[in-house]
């Protein structure tokens, strides 16, 4: 196998669900209306988890459909000894699917069959591709399937704690070949699927025996050769081994509704995650899901043309200006702040860039420009016409405000237009939006001929190609956010220059104007307020006889359910649960 060979991730639906409901304490995991989610989040925690560590090309989910298979027809009493599914499992093994639906990943179920045939067809018909296979089951029927291109990823704690069954790791564990652990567990039987083994023989004995006699086959053969209480017992369940050798095949030849090509994973539907985490309140899984995302972002294929140019002499800017930026191109343009402690709406520029989308650039200090440059400076941010492109353009337009500068023409702002496109990140940075939309890191592309010019930066220049190169970025970058939004029509336009970047000033002019507070009303109502609070703790201790500490949630489990003996408020890990509503619940029982 080698890093482009696809990898084909195949899951036990049924049993990674249900050890993910014994793994969860199902008290801890309900949504507000009340229905328990302790499976579906195991379940969807682990194959998070699993996607991140194995990045799978192509995904399959198998589901049991019913406990009826052709093995119960051949054998009544299979799986007969498992009990009856919990209450609080039910109708989780739907929301599982629906998660999958949303993950856009293929559910394969087969009336008649069980999950693992349906996982033993996909995996023998990807092997017979050259694909490799990676098969998540907690059953470990799955480990007469691995060879050198299957693996199975075993639950060995819950379910987020997964051992790698290869080859080797068979043979160490129980001495048997892959393609012997079928012969295995015929000798030794399955607690769990009530197939019974033979009394006294345990994993050791039989891998003996198979390893002497080359399988099942050659010691049923051979059964009257073997010797002492294990021979005897044998032979006494000579049936129930041959019974069991059959029912354990998996079978590899089911006509399916897809084939292992088929299952090629192209991601998930944002929409329908929202939809679906929103109903089952997976906040947490769903942030897991999209740093997920962020880690398989696309190398960097290039980084940028520049031709910079730092501004110093006098009249240096106009001259630029004018020979780089015609009336009506956009520009590019990064603004660095010094944003000291206290200095939030009253930065001061230490730096500025602009960037054409021809590659020129330019680095100025505002504080070296003389007076022509200025105004020209002056002139040209606050010109309507002269349009601009920004990434996070509010401090911008407060730090040139604060600079007595006023800074309109703004057409796009980058870090909103990447939220427009995709509310759901986390992160709106620009090295990553770059990286994810560009394929290209904040750095210079040098000439073949090794040298870069900079004209006017030595060895030092390193803040002023940065900001240029954040100047040049945010230009390209704005195009390519535009061609995502484009597919909603003109609605993310009109947000962006009808809402977002208008609000964006109205926001500015809040936070640079501030709002006044009362601080001696302030200061009164926080002396008020103290006071009841002390007064409510000293009811508290007057009720109890003596003084404790409100704070500790374990000190009043001790007090208002052992001391006083108030009615049980919902059981979590700590205990009986005293927060404010479980408060408020105990006050409104009273009489």
């Amino acid at each position: 196998m080698t890093a482009t060979t696809p990898r084909l991730l195949l899951v036990d639906g049924h049993s990674m669900a249900y050890r993910a409901f014994f793994a969860l304490p199902v008290e801890n995991f309900s949504t507000t209306t009340g229905q328990p989610t302790n499976a579906v989040y195991g379940f969807t925690s682990m194959l998070i988890n699993v996607l991140r560590d194995e990045q799978p090309t192509h995904i399959v989910v198998a589901f049991d459909v019913s406990r009826h298979s052709f093995r119960t027809d051949r054998y009544a009493e299979y799986k007969a000894g498992r009990s009856e599914t919990p209450t609080d499992f039910k109708g989780q093994v739907s929301l599982v699917k629906e998660v999958l639906a949303a993950l856009q990943i293929p559910v394969v179920e087969k009336e008649g069959f069980e999950a693992d045939d349906v996982i033993a067809t996909l995996a023998c018909q990807a092997r017979d591709q050259g694909m490799s296979v990676l098969i998540s089951s907690g059953d470990r029927d799955a480990f007469q399937l691995v060879d050198d291109q299957i693996t199975v990823l075993y639950p060995r704690k819950g379910v987020s704690d997964l051992a790698r069954m290869d080859p080797a790791a068979i043979e160490a564990k129980y001495g048997v070949t892959p393609q012997q652990y079928r012969d295995l567990a015929a000798l030794v039987g399955e607690t769990s699927d009530n197939l019974p083994g033979i009394p006294g023989v345990g994993p050791k004995t039989a891998a003996k025996w198979i390893t002497t006699y080359g399988g099942v086959e050659g010691v049923i053969a051979r059964a009257d050769e073997i010797k002492g209480k294990a021979g005897d017992s044998l032979r006494e369940r000579l049936a129930d081994v041959i019974r069991n050798y059959e029912i354990n095949r998996l079978v590899s030849d089911l006509e399916l509704p897809l084939r292992p090509e088929d299952s090629r994973w192209t991601g998930w539907d944002r929409e329908a995650v929202h939809q679906v985490f929103d109903t089952l309140e997976f906040r947490i899984l769903r942030d897991r899901l999209y740093q997920y995302l962020e880690a398989v972002e696309p190398e960097a294929e290039s980084g940028f043309d520049l031709t910079g140019e730092v501004l110093t002499e006098p009249g240096a800017l106009a001259g630029w200006l004018t020979t780089h930026v015609p009336t009506g191109t956009p520009v590019g343009l990064a603004v660095k702040l010094d944003t000291g402690p206290n200095r939030r709406h009253t930065a001061s520029i230490t730096g500025l860039a602009l960037a054409t989308a021809g590659g020129a650039a330019a680095w100025l200090d505002p504080a070296r420009l003389d007076p022509t440059d200025e105004g020209a400076l002056a002139g040209w941010l606050a010109d309507e016409q002269r349009p601009k492109v920004l990434h996070d353009s509010k401090p911008a337009v407060l730090a040139c405000a604060a600079h007595g500068w006023q800074l309109a023409g703004i057409v796009r702002d980058t870090q909103i237009a990447a939220y427009l496109a995709r509310p759901d990140q986390r992160s709106y940075d620009l090295t990553d939006l770059a990286l994810r939309y560009l394929h290209r890191e904040l750095r210079v592309d040098v000439p073949e001929s090794g040298q870069l010019t900079l004209d006017g930066l030595g060895d030092e220049g390193v803040v002023e190609q940065n900001l240029m190169l954040q100047a040049r970025a945010t230009l390209d970058l704005a195009d390519a956010i535009d061609a995502e939004l484009s597919r909603d029509g003109e609605q993310s336009a009109r947000l962006m220059a009808g809402v977002e970047l208008p609000l964006m000033r109205v926001l500015a002019t809040m936070e640079s104007t501030g709002i006044a507070a009362d601080t001696d009303y302030l200061s009164e109502l926080e002396a008020h307020f103290a006071a009841e609070v002390k007064a409510a703790a000293q009811g508290a201790y007057e009720a109890v006889g003596r003084e404790f500490n409100l704070g500790s949630p374990k000190q009043l489990q001790e007090i208002l359910f052992t001391e006083l003996g108030l009615p049980k408020t919902k059981k979590i890990k700590t205990g009986y649960t005293t927060d404010a509503d479980a408060l408020q619940w105990l006050y409104a029982q009273q009489p």
